[in-house]
């Protein structure tokens, strides 16, 4: 839930690491895994009669990697940074960073019990 399909994220650790944000493009095992744009890419050699490839030969593919080696960027601080969950004062969840308190989006329905209460 921390990190969704379409963030955009920083690799900060193995060989396609750099400062600059790429696109989630799949989680998979449950958002443990991600797929990002351009990082992990491998050559599978494909016979001829494919679907993806008629006429066969290799095609290049992003392998999945593990999502404790991305950081999701924060476009207000424009840094990779860690983030948090909490409600904000109409009851609805947010994912917010850690660095700067920017509001990065909302998550799910309002919540009345943990709207703050005005006097």
């Amino acid at each position: 839930m921390r990190i969704r399909k379409g963030d955009s994220v920083i690799v900060v650790t193995g060989d396609d690491s750099a400062a600059t944000p790429r696109k989630v493009l799949q989680l998979l095992d449950g958002g443990r895994k991600l797929v990002v744009e351009g990082v992990n890419r491998v050559y599978k050699h494909v016979r001829r009669g494919h679907p993806k490839s008629p006429q066969g030969g290799r095609l290049q593919l992003e392998m999945p990697i593990d999502a404790s080696n991305v950081l999701l960027h924060c476009p207000a601080c424009s840094h990779g940074t860690r983030v948090g969950l909490r409600y904000n004062d109409e009851g609805r969840k947010e994912r917010y960073c850690k660095k700067c308190q920017a509001t990065l989006s909302t998550v799910g329905a309002v919540r009345p019990a943990y709207a703050k209460k005005s006097e």
